[in-house]
């Protein structure tokens, strides 16, 4: 296998390998940290609580591992927080083990080259860092920060960078753009989320207004509007759903409150039953699905969670949606998987991953609905025209800048949609190069291809009516960003023209940019979007800790507008 050497060098200690530290819980099947032999859990770390190790340990972490694990190892992308998952419980020894004989396949090389001393220290640091992930983000060193300029050629159309993206530019990416596999090196280019800078504030099109609508959140991802209008948010970090009620004259809410506490990683959030009077609210964590009863207006639950069904959580993609038919009937839940390419023939821990799952709505009955989907965890929605159960698709890793496509589209029941032996139809990946040629025929191309890496997260269908006509049953998507292009994309919110018809013609539009301060350095992050009930569109932003709020003004210029919205905030920002 070829591999590019951006990717393997040190850099790749930890941060390259993306699925290290994601295990919420060691499987049976693994009963030690990756497979490490039990032999591994009685090596000492001489190394272990010592201030000195873990200065030494961080400063080899912010050369070679924080870009992906971000800073203090508060995660980046599908990369999570060093604090969750199994590296927090392992014995040193084995996650000493990890670093030195790698996972290739996922991203992480054998690393028994570098200097042992150079391995216990970042074994010492990531042991460390569990009590500092939720350090502030400093407004003053932002405020001291030159964007520094992006050299690299521009990227040849349809691919695009941060550096290209604007408000209403149209982009279609078809199957017969992709360049074969590792044409370019993989690069790991996790961003540095830092504060907002004063003069920043998300661009939208001409015509609409951006709002703050909240601030000071804490780890804010999915975001869902309830029949009644009240706007529910999942803090995952802290096992929060948080509640908001109304929109003042100068677009903050008029009520917050916290519905729930104590869960596991929530971020799914789904009404049942669909309708105006839901009975229930479920929530999608990260190893089950729960439910709370409801009332609507209700601002706090009034019963501890009922568990409906458990869900695959040992490693991998963490993030659960939920959706339900619109009968009611059936209830939806993505699953992704649990490593970047590993084969689920030979993977016991890739059961039932990848795939949408489908239940009764008492959890009940569970089988695949469809599969080969490495993440749909980020979001489910359903077409209240058709009824058709949509999916938001992050793609696989490690081929180059630009593969592979990350994608939305509608759902085929039965449907298979390439992971991990192929991808956008009948592309074999290269690590998997000879297996199940009986699928390459079956593997659906998608409806709409996106910027490889994007990371695309929650999507929505839009049936307000304060934005223009055209808008109507016209899909948004929150595109987290990149950390496996050397210039970083996405870190923007988008829109999937249906043109009425309900399908989509390969087309998407920038809408809400200007995340990226420069190539190692962002200030917000998308997540979520949901259409409020006056018809403005809240997004969620993990990065900045907000949800912004776009509005349509009409003839009123996009500069005038900025300016009245930017100085009712003041310069406020959120932090963590």
């Amino acid at each position: 296998m070829r591999v590019g050497a951006r990717f393997y060098l040190p850099t790749a200690i930890i941060c390259a390998a993306a699925w290290i530290f994601l295990a919420s819980k060691l499987t049976a099947q693994d009963a030690h940290f990756h497979n490490a032999p039990a032999s591994s859990s009685q090596l000492k770390n001489p190394f272990a609580g010592q201030q000195a190790a873990i200065a030494a340990g961080a400063k080899l972490y912010a050369t070679n591992c924080a870009s992906c694990h971000g800073i203090n190892g508060s995660g980046t992308g599908n990369i999570p927080a060093l604090s969750r998952g199994a590296v927090d419980s392992a014995p040193d020894g084995e996650v000493f083990w990890f670093v030195t004989n790698g996972s290739v396949n996922n991203g992480m090389p054998s690393w028994a080259s570098l200097p042992e001393t150079e391995r216990w220290q970042i074994v010492t640091y990531v042991k460390s860092v569990k009590n500092s992930l939720n350090a502030q983000k400093s407004e003053s060193a932002s405020a001291n920060l030159k964007p520094v300029k992006t050299t690299a050629l521009p990227p040849q159309t349809p691919f695009t960078d941060f550096r290209f993206e604007e408000p209403g530019k149209i982009r279609k990416i078809t199957v017969q753009d992709l360049p074969a596999p590792y044409v370019t090196d993989s690069a790991a280019n996790g961003p540095e989320v830092i504060a907002r800078p004063r003069s920043a504030w998300p661009k939208a099109p001409i015509g609409f207004s951006v709002q703050q609508y909240a601030h000071g959140l804490d780890n804010p991802r999915l975001i869902r509007t309830a029949p009644n209008g009240d706007i529910f948010l999942a803090e995952s970090s802290s096992g929060k759903i948080r509640v908001f009620r109304g929109i003042t004259s100068d677009g903050k809410p008029e009520q917050s409150a916290v519905f729930a506490t104590g869960l596991n990683q929530p971020y799914g959030i789904a009404f049942y039953p669909p309708g105006d009077n839901p009975q229930w609210i479920y929530v999608g964590d990260t190893d089950a699905v729960v439910r709370f009863s409801y009332q609507n207006g209700e601002l706090k639950a009034t019963g501890t969670p009922q568990h409906i069904a458990e869900l695959p959580h040992e490693q991998g993609h963490w993030t659960r949606d939920v959706q339900f038919t619109a009968d009611g009937r059936k209830m939806f839940v993505s699953v992704g998987s649990a490593s970047n390419v590993d084969d689920p023939d030979t993977t016991p821990d890739e059961k039932n991953r990848a795939d949408i799952l489908e239940f009764n709505p008492d959890g009940s009955e569970m089988h695949v609905y469809a599969y080969g989907i490495r993440n749909a965890g980020g979001g489910l929605a359903i077409n209240p025209d058709s009824g058709e159960l949509w999916c938001s698709v992050n793609e696989r890793d490690g081929l180059g800048d630009n593969l592979v496509p990350d994608y939305i589209t509608h759902v085929t029941e039965g449907g298979f949609y390439g992971w991990p032996w192929w991808y956008i139809g009948a592309h074999q990946d290269p690590r998997h190069e000879g297996k199940h040629p009986e699928l390459r025929e079956k593997a659906i191309v998608p409806d709409v291809l996106l910027q490889p890496h994007n990371a695309s997260l929650e999507m929505t269908f839009y049936e307000g009516t304060q934005f223009p006509a055209e808008y109507r049953g016209d899909i948004f998507a929150s595109e987290h960003g990149s950390w496996n292009r050397s210039v970083r994309a996405g870190y923007e919110v988008i829109r999937v023209p249906l043109h009425q018809t309900n399908r989509a013609s390969g087309e998407y539009e920038d809408f809400l940019t200007g995340f990226v301060f420069d190539n190692g350095h962002v200030w917000g992050r998308p997540v979520g979007v949901t259409v409020a009930q006056d018809g403005s569109l809240l997004v969620s932003d993990d990065g900045s800790n907000s949800i912004w709020r776009v509005s349509y003004v009409g003839t009123e210029s996009q500069q005038s507008v900025h300016e009245r919205n930017h100085a009712s905030q003041g310069t406020k920002s959120g932090s963590k």
